[in-house]
Formats: structure tokens, C-alpha cells, sequence
């Protein structure tokens, strides 16, 4: 069965994501824990996290994909801006564990000039300081398209990081296949080369979610630009290899795509039929 979902607004609480998604189709989805901005994240509702989880139980959906605001930088040049994404991500952490067992997946940041090396062991000290050996949640590394100064755009800087950081039971990674391509692994044409490359270099076992977008930049641009599924540059073809393969099946596929409910539900219904 493919494990298949999108981003559902947090708006409403964590039943009326339930609903979202099943009425899209799906069984698993993501949710930003706040604003994508950052800032404050609403009060737990534990009532409301009971009802969830109970339809969550006769709905057999599966994991929760949970995103960090796109704003934090783990490695940033000024401390504050550091700090600000260590408090939001130990705060959203405590608040994963009403939801237990799932995953929260962030951006490894950019470095702004200050190299690689230093940013990965910013952020692996970061997760050393956050990153509970009592937790159920796993924290997620999402590769990146390797715009700018981002770190995270070779599977190579994502094993470094897991590498320095020391509850590695509790650490994972989210692909992007928008990101991945645009990074240069040409998922297109090569997609076994690609995970059997992400298999010597990280370990099959640590890749735990997929963000499934096309692109409308074409491979190598090194751009994050998402398209609908079968209208960018990797297209429908490469997609059904991407559902089928066996390193994959099982995993959670979450939609970033440009769409409404209306456009996922299409697109949901698209990928189970390959």
C-alpha cells in the first residue's frame, strides 16, 4: 500500500488535519508545528490530540511528518539566530511527544559564508543539545537543492552530520526528490545509482520520509522550485519507478506541491493508480 499524504493546515488541530487528509485520499500527512515563519506555536489541545489519535487508530493513517519553520538556521553566523532555532526546535520536540513515535523533519540551514564545516558542527551540536535519548519522535534531515549557501545538498554533508551527532537512533532523513534532482542525482535516469550511492553513504535504514514534488527547473540548477507531479522536469514516468521501488515502498510520500485540497486529492489519486 502506498503511504501517500500532503501538508495539511495545523489551523483547525490535529483532528481536523485527521479529516483533512482522508477526505484527500490519504493516509499519512505533514503539518508545520507553527507558523512557517517561526513564532509562538498554539497551546496543546489534548483533548483534541485524544480525538486524533482515535481516528487516527480507525483511519490507519500512518506517520506524521511534522515541519520545523522554514525560517530556523541551526548554523547561522549570529548566535541569536542560532538560539531562536534551537528554542523553537527543543520546544517543538516536547510538543511531538503528544503524537508519539512520529517524525519532525527540518532544514540543516545555511552556513552564510562561514564554510561547511562549521555549519555541520553547528548543527550537529545543536542536535546534541536538543535531541532526547527518552524521545520517541525522530528528527529528520531533509536534503536540499543546494541554492545559495545551504548545506545538505550532497548525501555526503547529511552522513557527516549524523556522523558528530550521538543519539544517530534518533536521527533520519527526509528526500526531497525536487531537491535531490536539482542537487544532481538524476533520479530521472538513474534512480537505483542514486539510492544505492544514498545506501554506501548514509545507509538505506536512515531514510525514513520522502517529499514528493516535480521541478520546474531542470537537473543541476541547483534551484527549490516545487512543480505538480507529471508537469516539471522529472515527469509522471520517473515517478512510477519512484512509488515502485522497493527501498521506498512503505515510506511516507508527502506532496509539496503547488495545489489545493482539491489538486492533492488528484494528485494522490494519481500516484496510487501507478
Amino acid at each position: 500500500m502506498l503511504n501517500i499524504g500532503c501538508h495539511v493546515s495545523s489551523a483547525k488541530g490535529y483532528l481536523a488535519m485527521g479529516k483533512d487528509i482522508v477526505s484527500m485520499g490519504g493516509n499519512v500527512f505533514a503539518f508545520f508545528t507553527r507558523n512557517p515563519r517561526g513564532g509562538k506555536a498554539k497551546d496543546i489541545d489534548e483533548a483534541d490530540v485524544a480525538a486524533f489519535l482515535q481516528c487516527k487508530k480507525e483511519q490507519k493513517i500512518g506517520f506524521l511528518v511534522a515541519h520545523a519553520p522554514y525560517t530556523l538556521n541551526p548554523c547561522a553566523a549570529k548566535p541569536e539566530l542560532r538560539e531562536f532555532a534551537h528554542n523553537v526546535m527543543a520546544d517543538d520536540l516536547v510538543r511531538m511527544e503528544y503524537t508519539p513515535g512520529n517524525y519532525y523533519n527540518f532544514h540543516p540551514g545555511s552556513h552564510v559564508g562561514q564554510g561547511v564545516d562549521t555549519a555541520i558542527e553547528l548543527i550537529s551540536s545543536q542536535l546534541n543539545e536538543i535531541i532526547r535519548k527518552e524521545q520517541s519522535t525522530m528528527v529528520l534531515l531533509e536534503t536540499m537543492s543546494g541554492k545559495g549557501t545551504e548545506v545538505g545538498r550532497s548525501f555526503q554533508e547529511l552522513a557527516e552530520i549524523i556522523k558528530r551527532t550521538e543519539l544517530k537512533d534518533h536521527l533520519g532523513v527526509c528526500l526531497d526528490t525536487c531537491h535531490v534532482y536539482s542537487a544532481g542525482y538524476d533520479i530521472v535516469n538513474d534512480l537505483e545509482g542514486v539510492l544505492q550511492e544514498f545506501d554506501s553513504v548514509i545507509g538505506i535504514d536512515k531514510l525514513r520520509a520522502l517529499h514528493i514534488n516535480d521541478s520546474l527547473t531542470p537537473f543541476g540548477s541547483n534551484k527549490d522550485r516545487h512543480a505538480k507531479i507529471g508537469e516539471g522536469s522529472i515527469g509522471n514516468e520517473a515517478f512510477g519507478r519512484i512509488v515502485n521501488h522497493p527501498y521506498l515502498k512503505g515510506l511516507p510520500f508527502i506532496l509539496e506541491t503547488p495545489n489545493d485540497n482539491a489538486g492533492y486529492a488528484k494528485e494522490i489519486s494519481n500516484l496510487r493508480s501507478m
